[in-house]
């Protein structure tokens, strides 16, 4: 899989906007376009797939626009008779993950069906693998897919495509069996399934005589069937090649990137190799674009929090900061709330270490050290470009801090992260940065610390009524839910067992007043400050997770995990 050329979908300079092409084909009306771009300003997205998910257009609609937009053919694919030898070109597991099928061989040239124009790294991957020129064609994305199938049959298991790479791969130099079809088509598979089973991170991790690959799934790590140990080494340099690191390098940590687009959906993922002394392992971060929510509605928030974000993110100036470990969503917390800000009337900047995901009408800066493009520097440069609001990646030095407050009192909006871990104590973490307490006073409003809990499975869920060793393990919260109902997940084959589908944030949220202000000029500590934050309302983490409890959307033993009493 070669790198995806990033694309909007909806139009560029020199190309016609999407929905007037929808409007001129007669598929769709001003009015519904203008509900679309109202719904893209509010939650983001495609304008595309708005206008699908509106019921405006069909997918089918959307590709052939969408093929007339980037100027490429298309095909009916109802009509359409696959040769022989051309489908004898492609194998089925790379036609499954790549959505694409084989229409016939022309001389030297191999023309491809794809139900995506955006998804051209395809016809890249497919000229490497067949040796021939590729030429795309745009057809019905659903008709695609079911043509693949009725052509190749069900995907093949990974245990078949690591049987397939072990056999290739014996015997042969890492160059060599990284770019076999048979590792190529093995790491394929393994990233598909981590796509498929909603893998946030993929550990390859290399032991004396012993190979482990994991994914982590709604925050816990489950390891799936294991390779043969000589698989580690072309496996790692074919994750090295792809995201254009040095192959022959293993004796130093490296980072890269690499965009794919998997069954049509844009994929990043984020690599960091790791010598060991067993050998060289990595992982990758999946970020899987289109699975992304970046609306406040969706994060778990309860509605008052939910409201209070929102007013937060429209405040003239001020500092507003989000804590938490890593993984606890805290990216994603901030893009949520950018996002609601996101209109044509505000300019929004951020500065992130990297940049995870593309939001269309903010300009994000990624930050590199290696070369002097620090927080700090850039959130100077940032103030020199007339923004409205700003948002820092991590604060994690003296030099960003004070920049941040700088930028907070000549009237800007600052949101950024802090590595605590509850809202009282970013005040803490602030004052040993080196930030003066009256700087504080002055412009931070409101910190909010969040952890991420798993979802109860809707599809095996059952409910109970706590016993008393339950509720002692809750501590003096636990005489308040006696006779409250709890719920936990027998498991299904929906949630692999495990009882748990998704996850969703809980969160505390401390809103800086003048009794807050005077403990911290007067150099109180965090437990003064957390006493009077929750005298004043603020809901604390635990809290937060216990009402989720007793609503049915997480568990008892996630929540002590989660959180302290």
């Amino acid at each position: 899989m070669s790198p995806l050329p990033k694309s909007s979908g909806g139009g560029g300079v020199g190309r016609r906007p999407l929905g007037q092409i929808l409007k001129a084909r007669g598929v769709v009306r001003e009015g519904q376009i203008q509900e679309a771009l109202a719904e893209q300003r509010k939650h983001g997205g495609l304008i595309g797939q708005i206008l699908v998910q509106l019921g405006a257009c069909s997918s089918g609609d959307l590709a052939l626009a969408l093929a007339e937009q980037s100027g490429l053919e298309t095909v009916d694919l109802a009509r359409a008779q696959p040769e022989k030898a051309a489908l004898a070109l492609v194998d089925g597991d790379t036609a499954h993950a790549f959505g694409a099928l084989p229409l016939r061989v022309e001389g030297k040239t191999l023309v491809v069906a794809i139900g995506d124009p955006l998804n051209t790294a395809v016809l890249e991957d497919l000229r490497f693998t067949t040796g021939l020129e590729i030429r795309g064609v745009i057809g019905d994305a659903q008709k695609l897919r079911e043509l693949v199938f009725q052509a190749y049959g069900e995907q093949s298991t990974l245990k078949d495509a690591i049987a397939a790479a072990a056999k290739a791969s014996s015997g042969a130099d890492a160059a060599a069996a990284a770019a076999s079809m048979p590792v190529v088509r093995l790491l394929n598979s393994i990233l598909h399934r981590a796509i498929k089973d909603r893998a946030s991170d993929v550990h390859f991790e290399v032991f004396d005589g012993d190979f482990r690959i994991r994914y982590r799934v709604d925050g816990a790590l489950y390891e799936i069937e294991a390779p043969p140990s000589h698989l580690a080494v072309p496996l790692v340099a074919r994750i090295k090649v792809m995201s254009d690191l040095d192959i022959a390098e293993t004796r130093m940590p490296q980072d890269g990137r690499i965009e794919l687009s998997i069954d049509g959906r844009p994929v990043d993922l984020r690599v960091a190799t790791l010598p060991g002394i067993a050998g060289e392992g990595c992982v990758l971060r999946v970020l899987d674009r289109s699975a992304v929510q970046l609306d406040l509605g969706v994060l778990g928030l309860r509605p008052d929090d939910e409201s209070l974000l929102r007013r937060l993110v429209e405040l003239p100036h001020g500092i507003i900061l989000i804590t938490g470990p890593t993984g606890s969503g805290k990216t994603t917390t901030l893009y949520a709330m950018l996002q609601s800000a996101n209109d044509p009337g505000v300019k929004i900047i951020t500065a992130e270490d990297p940049v995870e995901y593309d939001i269309d009408g903010i300009v994000q800066v990624p930050i590199n050290e290696e070369i002097g493009v620090t927080y700090a520097k850039v959130l100077r440069t940032m103030l020199r470009q007339d923004p409205d609001k700003i948002l820092v990646g991590e604060i994690r030095d003296r030099d960003t801090a004070a920049t941040a407050v700088e930028a907070s009192l000549t009237g800007h909006t600052v949101l950024s992260t802090l590595h605590t871990n509850d809202a009282p104590s970013a005040v803490t973490r602030l004052i040993d940065i080196g930030v003066e307490p009256f700087m504080i006073t002055a412009t931070l409003e409101a910190i909010v610390a969040q952890r991420l809990v798993r979802r109860v499975c809707s599809n095996c869920k059952e409910s109970f009524t706590p016993d008393d060793d339950l509720l002692r393990e809750l501590g003096p919260d636990g005489d308040k839910l006696r006779g409250a109902t709890f719920y936990y997940g027998k498991g299904c084959d929906q949630c692999h067992q495990t009882g748990y589908r998704g996850r969703q944030g809980i969160y505390e949220v401390l809103i800086m007043n003048d009794t807050l202000r005077k403990i911290v000029l007067a150099g109180g500590s965090t437990a003064e400050l957390r006493a009077a934050a929750i005298a004043g309302g603020m809901r604390t983490l635990r809290e937060a997770g216990l009402q989720s409890v007793t609503e049915g959307r997480t568990t008892v033993e996630e929540v002590l995990r989660e959180t302290m009493a």
